[in-house]
């Protein structure tokens, strides 16, 4: 993106932002005179905290890197930004009243009524993220048109470069225009809409010809002596660079150092949670499994009798899984599939299986024939959220090649996952699969816990990988 452009992008955000603020301030005042009738405060009297409380918004969301470019943001993301930027503004615009307005206060007197601060606290939040929100809006829709899009070189070689490129093409709501790309390690790539520009000696000039504003490499396996001498090429051009890497570096995203006898060594980031984060991810399966098996027990009672009518077999389908410290578990899901479907042993399900009923072609669509693993995690077998189980035939055989594969068996398997709401479902690369259920493990909170829960019935309805 061109830095006009950024810097409009930019100057039209922090606008947005001191108008929401101010807006929530003047909305949280008449809510005040609403419950008040009797209170004679004219706006005026708040205009020195509503200025602050702007002002210090617009600050710590700069702090936050928040005016930096970013690519458009999911609703709950940007809900999650600004609830955080929110709250620390209000406590710190609030300690700066009370700091320079000592005149608004009285002894034993709050400097403005508890009502209107939380109304203001609470409005703040939801005018932000509606302004954040219609921002990120607006400028999608000026990037589908061709205004404020990000030119991107790719410089790769074979299926990595080609997974880019089929990446950033895909990615429709990033702003992303993939220019071309630069062949590296004599690998052809040949992806449609995406020219061959170069070798990696003609980046400078690939840069300044067509106006890069980002360049994406994918060479994972590339020495660093390559490495640092493509991304030398690209700075001088001052583009962003961002680095596609291997599988070891995107799952170890954290080391410590320690010593033996004097000796400095790097350990891998331990994943595992412990303590009060393993009892508050077990309080979040519980308060989401008992009121959903509860309120569900009648439409799953539904589809109990549809699949018994629709043929002979029992209603649900138990197979092993491996979950919690590689330890096998019996998976409850609604029957889908014939009584004799692994007669010639296990398989992949595939879009046109036919070894699914009518029936359960619907379910496993919406899927609906999960619904019983809220027994699993009730039972402590699972959670809410989690990598999601494989059989054990499967496991031995991915755990031969992947590198820390079976990291994703420190953490108890899950109903749904970060993996599965990207779009990694059924027959998908396992290796990818595995980099996003390490992401998740080594990046929990319950925070994300509960954003993955959200998002996963939006993929429901979305997901073509469902079958």
């Amino acid at each position: 993106m061109k830095g006009r452009w950024r810097w409009l992008f930019t100057l039209l955000q922090v606008l947005l932002d001191l108008f929401a603020i101010g807006a929530a301030v003047f909305a949280a005042h008449r809510v005040q005179r609403y419950i008040k009738p009797g209170s004679v405060d004219r706006f005026l009297h708040y205009a020195p905290y509503a200025l602050l409380f702007a002002l210090v918004v617009v600050l710590v969301s700069y702090l936050r890197r928040g005016y930096h470019w970013q690519r458009p943001s999911s609703f709950l993301d940007i809900f999650s930004k600004a609830m955080g930027t929110v709250t620390l503004a209000f406590l710190v615009a609030l300690a700066a009243v009370v700091f320079l307005l000592p005149d608004r206060i009285n002894p034993g007197v709050a400097p403005f009524p508890r009502g209107f601060l939380l109304a203001s606290w609470g409005l703040g939040v939801a005018f932000l993220t509606l302004g954040r929100w219609g921002f990120n809006m607006l400028v999608h829709f000026l990037q589908r048109r061709g205004v404020g899009r990000q030119k991107v070189l790719v410089v790769g070689s074979g299926d990595i470069g080609r997974m880019l490129i089929q990446k950033l093409q895909g990615a429709h709501d990033a702003g992303h225009e993939v220019v071309g790309y630069i062949e590296a390690n004599g690998e052809e790539i040949r992806v449609a809409d995406a020219p061959r520009l170069g070798l990696p000696s003609d980046i400078p000039e690939v840069i300044e010809k067509y106006g890069i504003d980002e360049v994406v490499i994918g060479l994972p396996e590339a020495s660093h002596r390559e490495l640092v001498r493509i991304i030398s090429l690209c700075e001088r051009e001052k583009v962003s660079i961002k680095v596609f890497p291997d599988v070891f570096q995107i799952m170890a995203t954290e080391v410590t150092v320690s010593d033996l006898a004097g000796l400095p060594l790097l350990s891998v980031r331990d994943v595992a949670l412990r303590g009060w984060r393993l009892s508050l991810k077990r309080a979040y399966d519980l308060a989401i499994a008992v009121p959903a098996l509860i309120f569900l027990s009648p439409f799953m009672l539904l589809i109990a009798l549809l699949i018994k009518l629709e043929s002979p077999g029992p209603v649900f389908y138990i197979q092993e899984r491996m979950g919690l410290d590689a330890r096998p578990f019996p998976m409850i899901k609604f029957r889908s599939m014939r009584t004799d479907a692994e007669s010639r042993g296990p398989g992949w399900t595939t879009p046109d299986d036919p070894r699914k009923t009518r029936l359960g072609a619907i379910l496993r669509k919406l899927s609906v024939d999960e619904l019983p693993q809220l027994i699993n995690v009730i039972r402590g077998d699972m959670s809410v959220v989690g990598p999601r189980p494989e059989r054990p035939v499967y496991v031995e055989q991915f755990r031969q090649y992947i590198p820390r594969y079976m990291e994703r068996h420190r953490e108890k398997a899950g109903m749904t996952g970060w993996a599965q709401i990207n779009g990694l479902r059924g027959d998908t690369s396992i290796v990818e699969r595995t980099k996003y259920d390490l992401w998740y493990i080594e990046n929990w909170s319950l925070w994300l816990d509960f954003k993955i829960t959200l998002l996963t019935f939006v993929r429901i309805f979305t997901d073509r990988n469902a079958y």
